[in-house]
């Protein structure tokens, strides 16, 4: 899955030199057959005047070769060669001076600018790569890396992926049985994960069965393997029997696509999901999504390490990059909410907190607006929508753990405070400054907000 990601991404990028590429033979094609245009008009022009010099009998006087060379000039000036040379040369200079520049931005040569400098954890990397060669079957350069490495032997790890391998290299050769004795084998682990991988299965030994031609063998395995299936998926297993009325003209029947060899390649697919999810391991590889991630943000960091240097300023340094990675949703894992206020990214000692208007800002920045609000009261009008219009919830506060669980937690943008929190924060200014000069404290519940007991206790108390 994410090879195909890395390869979609190297073929957009080759796109783009590809388009730039036939812009400029395009444009070579044009300015190519207008010259040869324009030659063949002079050429033309120059046999004619020849053939009108020659065409005259008898001795020519020099005033009828000067008006001919006259007319001679006059019409090659009005086919003005030159000004037509020079505009399509013009046009296939401008494309041609930008190619050079996409395939310096597309094959840059120097992507080590993009690099921070940081501790790698050695034996974390090892794991991923031998887990990698597992996944992909290459079971002896695993042990190899593991020996050279001196990593501890991953024996569970191994048997798993061999005993997927094996059934996997038994379905490219149509042979289904280690799949169905597995699916067997796990079949309560299966149907509490919702998967019918075993009908599945059944189905496509029952289609090999049809286009061998034995009617009796396939009514048989009909009632032995596929009418336990019946009370949940009638329709399909009714579609897959009167495909039995089509023996012998399998091709004409109108539910040929259960038929299809596509199932066999969707089979795989699902059975790794499966195989892998039952055993702990992601479907993904760790290590193609990884570099797929490095390659789509590449861009991104390359722009902004050759920025920060035209400004000669150091980003290496930095403990946050000052501008958001933006990566597909293939590669979210888990919410992440980044704080309005603050732009900080919520943790578990600085969690995302809920309040009653539904907004939701990080404990810090809730803390640091209480104390700048009359007495402490906190006023809940501006910040960040938590629960997306999906939830309606007056909790006051929401923990990380279960703002995670109940999807009150959604990766949010950097999302500009409304107007309505910088009126608040004018207004607080304002009383603020009243309080100094009257000399009192005067604490007033809020209008629309929520007094928090954990964050102010001496308010709430009052």
């Amino acid at each position: 899955m994410e090879l195909s990601t890395v390869k979609d991404a190297f073929e957009q990028q080759l796109s783009t030199v590809k388009d730039t590429f036939e812009r400029v033979a395009k444009k070579q094609k044009l300015s190519s057959s207008k010259s040869q245009e324009v030659i063949d008009q002079v050429s033309h022009e120059i046999e004619q005047a020849l053939a009108n010099i020659k065409s005259v009998q008898g001795p020519m006087s020099p005033v009828d070769q000067k008006s001919i060379l006259t007319e001679l000039k006059d019409r090659l000036n009005a086919i003005s060669p030159l000004s037509q040379l020079e505009g399509s040369l013009k046009e296939l200079n401008i494309d041609l001076s930008k190619y050079p520049k996409v395939l310096e931005k597309t094959f840059n040569p120097d992507i080590s600018k993009s690099y921070r400098n940081f501790d790698f954890d050695f034996h974390t990397v090892n794991q991923i790569i031998r887990s990698h060669f597992y996944r992909q079957g290459l079971f002896d350069l695993g042990d190899c890396l593991i020996h050279e490495a001196g990593e501890p032997e991953a024996t569970a790890l191994r048997s798993q992926f061999l005993e997927l391998h094996k059934i996997l290299d038994a379905i490219k050769v149509k042979n289904l049985e280690p799949a169905l004795k597995w699916a067997s084998t796990n079949r309560e682990k299966l149907q509490l994960n919702g998967s019918n991988l075993e009908l599945k299965i059944h189905h496509l030994q029952f289609a090999e069965i049809l286009k061998g031609g034995n009617r009796a063998a396939a009514l048989n395995y009909a009632r032995k393997f596929l009418s336990p299936f019946a009370s949940l998926h009638m329709k399909e297993i009714q579609k897959l029997i009167v495909c039995i009325c089509w023996m012998g003209k399998l091709e004409s029947n109108p539910h040929s696509m259960l038929l299809a060899p596509t199932h066999w390649v969707k089979l795989s697919e699902e059975l790794t999901w499966d195989f892998c999810n039952l055993v702990g391991q992601s479907y993904g590889n760790p290590l193609s999504l990884t570099i797929a991630a490095g390659i789509e943000g590449l861009p991104t960091l390359l722009k902004l390490a050759n920025v920060m240097a035209a400004k000669r300023q150091e980003w290496q340094a930095m403990k946050q990059l000052p501008v958001p990675v933006e990566l597909g949703k293939e590669y979210q894992f888990h919410s992440i909410f980044v704080c309005p206020v603050s732009r900080e990214q919520g943790s578990e000692d600085n969690p995302p907190m809920l309040m009653p208007c539904l907004h939701v800002l990080c404990k810090q920045s809730i803390t640091k607006m209480s104390k700048g609000t009359a007495g402490g009261a906190l006023a809940t009008s501006g910040g960040t929508r938590g629960n997306g219009g999906h939830h309606n919830t007056t909790s006051a506060s929401v923990t990380w753990g279960a703002a995670s669980k109940y999807g009150f937690i959604e990766r949010l943008s950097l999302i500009p405070v409304t107007s309505v929190y910088h009126e608040l924060k004018h207004k607080a200014r304002l009383e603020k400054k009243d309080r100094q000069l009257v000399g009192e404290r005067i604490l007033w519940p809020p209008d629309n907000g929520l007094l928090v007991k954990e964050l102010m206790p001496v308010a709430h108390e009052s």
